[in-house]
């Protein structure tokens, strides 16, 4: 499941597949080593990359300035930069993605 996440020395890259233009910001699932992200902007003048960035902010409890686009500015194909003081909350989010879901 943590195939999506990459660390560095520096970094956590988090490569993800962005999904614009959704009525809500939500993650769907890791495929094809990427996380889904449905998005709730417009992929028009940086509106998605910016509520991407603040979606995943707000998920880690971080500010945004501390979630970067790394790369895929203009493409659903997105590798985002994350502090390494952050890689147990971004594990701990998707573990939780990949759980079961046992509400009925």
């Amino acid at each position: 499941m943590k195939s999506c996440i990459q660390v560095s020395e520096e970094s956590i890259y988090l490569h993800i597949k962005a999904v614009p233009g959704a009525s809500k910001s939500r993650l769907l699932e890791v495929k094809e080593g990427r996380l889904r992200v449905k998005i709730a902007a417009a992929p028009e003048n940086g509106k998605a990359n910016g509520e991407l960035r603040s979606f995943l902010a707000k998920l880690l409890n971080c500010p945004k300035k501390e979630v970067s686009l790394h790369a895929g500015e203009k493409s659903r194909f997105k590798t985002l930069g994350i502090p390494l003081s952050l890689q147990e909350k971004l594990e701990k989010l998707l573990e939780d993605l990949s759980a079961p879901n046992t509400e009925a």
